[in-house]
């Protein structure tokens, strides 16, 4: 181990305490705590090889690290396993050393290396490293996921049908009421998301119930509904789900579903990495549930540019039922707000129609209900549009994040 980096880590911290402002100064202490996270990792893996433990009387090196430095055994575990990330990732093991990243975060790369490989950890090493040093370590993982995803789709088949071998669901009678409990699979459990994010809408800007009242009230009135007017029938409107791919990956997952289906004992030919289909509300999906879905679903496709009919410009207000649809689409059927998952949503025009805006595609964004609310109120400022992207700041200008929606004007 090459100590340099925290070494210098640990001096820009002794440096920051003595001056500058408590901002910089806890800016310095945790890059410099990040740092001997990193070395205390390569030091414990040190000591579990050689054993030394032993001679202060320790039968395991677990039992050594509460004896002596009085930490949880699980810490001492999560430290020796980020080692592996350490050894196997040049530029991990130079962020981690340096205070760059954290402990947190190399904990995501010995996932990757774990469930994505070796190689393509190391193919897009420099990317992830640029986002672990900018991001916490839940977008790192998102990042990793992603790219497990894209490499791994039959991956995704698995969980798919992992989750509907432990399918339960039970409503069990208690002396203060009933309780819930249960597991379903990918499919029953986004109908349900589906159905609780419609009825659980706040009703208005004055709406102070908690989430959990909303949800419980939403479920009760459509309980009446159902009890008062009979059972939901086929002709009846049906919650449904969207699912979102490219054409190019629609036809991949059908070729590899084919060669499954009629040759069922051969190595089918392996999927070009394309860009996995998302299920709104749930992420990414796998072939043969993308087949599945798509065998009893109705289709509406999309064309991203030279698309005229999506523009309506000052001649009408309410956004068309086409243009509804590509903004779901675009956005992949969540809430544009940065860090909001809701998937009922609103088409808002980011230029306000009362000061001049248009109701062109490039200017209508979904979100849901209460961001919507939050915008109208001045808490949330959304400015920019979905070919630049759209920049979200809350009440004192503060940027939220920056998310970008990979779509070309389309007019």
């Amino acid at each position: 181990m090459n100590p340099e980096p925290t070494i210098d880590a640990m001096r820009n911290a002794a440096q920051a305490l003595s001056s500058g402002d408590v901002r910089q100064k806890l800016h310095a202490v945790q890059q410099a705590q990040d740092a001997l996270d990193a070395a205390k990792a390569v030091l414990l893996a040190e000591l579990q090889a050689s054993k030394d433990f032993e001679l202060d009387g320790a039968s395991t090196l677990n039992m050594w690290v509460r004896n002596q430095l009085h930490l949880k055994s699980g810490q001492a575990t999560t430290l020796v396993r980020n080692l592996r990330a350490l050894r196997d990732l040049t530029l991990v093991a130079e962020a981690a050393l340096s205070g760059q990243i954290s402990a947190a975060h190399v904990q995501v790369f010995v996932y990757g290396l774990a469930h994505v490989g070796l190689e393509p950890m190391r193919e897009y090493e420099d990317v992830l490293v640029a986002v672990a040093c900018e991001q916490d370590p839940g977008a790192l993982f998102e990042a990793v996921k992603d790219l497990k995803d894209r490499i791994h789709p039959e991956d995704l088949d698995e969980a798919w049908k992992g989750g509907m071998d432990k399918e339960d669901f039970a409503v069990d009678a208690l002396f203060d009421g009933w309780h819930i409990t249960g597991f379903l699979n990918t499919v029953t459990g986004l109908k349900l998301k589906k159905v609780l994010d419609s009825i659980s809408a706040p009703r208005d800007k004055d709406d102070t119930r908690t989430g959990a009242q909303r949800r419980v009230q939403g479920l009760d009135d459509l309980l009446d509904s159902i009890l008062g007017n009979g059972l939901p029938s086929d002709k009846g409107v049906r919650p449904h789900m969207s699912v979102f791919v490219d054409v190019e990956t629609l036809e991949a997952a059908a070729e590899r579903v084919k060669q499954e289906t009629e040759r069922p004992h051969f190595v089918p030919d392996p999927m070009p990495p394309t860009e996995p289909a998302t299920l709104a509300g749930h992420g990414a999906i796998g072939p043969h549930l993308l087949m599945f879905l798509f065998c009893m679903s109705g289709v509406t496709g999309f064309v991203r540019e030279q698309d005229q009919v999506l523009n309506v410009g000052r001649t009408k207000y309410e956004p068309t039922m086409k243009q509804r649809k590509a903004v779901l689409a675009r956005q992949k059927g969540i809430c544009a707000t940065p860090g909001c998952h809701h998937t009922h949503l609103e088409v808002h025009h980011s230029v306000w129609w009362s000061l001049g805006g248009r109701t062109d595609l490039d200017q209508l964004v979904g979100l849901c209900v209460r961001c919507h609310h939050l915008v109208h109120r001045g808490a949330l400022h959304i400015s920019g549009n979905a070919v630049d992207g759209f920049e979200f700041t809350n009440r004192f200008q503060r940027p939220v994040r920056r998310r970008r929606t990979g779509y070309r004007r389309a007019a």
